[in-house]
């Protein structure tokens, strides 16, 4: 079983990576690219016969405790089987 977490800025945040990521893909000519939010994903493997319940709950408090800042960060788990 793994576990995928995707950490990315709050929408109210500035992204400065997003931004110039997104000005590189419109000046090489996609205009159907509106914006860009650069992010991080972690792909975490859990150890066999792990519960799935106790997964989603340890990789929320990981996520949430260690692998983004909640002030500035969203996060997102998944479960992958």
């Amino acid at each position: 079983m793994k576990a995928r977490v995707t950490v990315s800025p709050k929408k109210t945040v500035l992204d400065p990576q997003g931004q110039a990521i997104g000005s590189a893909l419109k000046g090489r000519g996609y205009a159907t690219v509106q914006d860009v939010r650069q992010g991080k994903v972690f792909e975490i493997e859990l150890a066999k016969g792990t519960d799935s319940g106790k997964a989603k709950r340890d990789m929320e408090e990981i996520a949430r405790d260690v692998l983004s800042n909640p002030v500035i960060e969203d996060y997102r788990v998944e479960i992958l089987d």
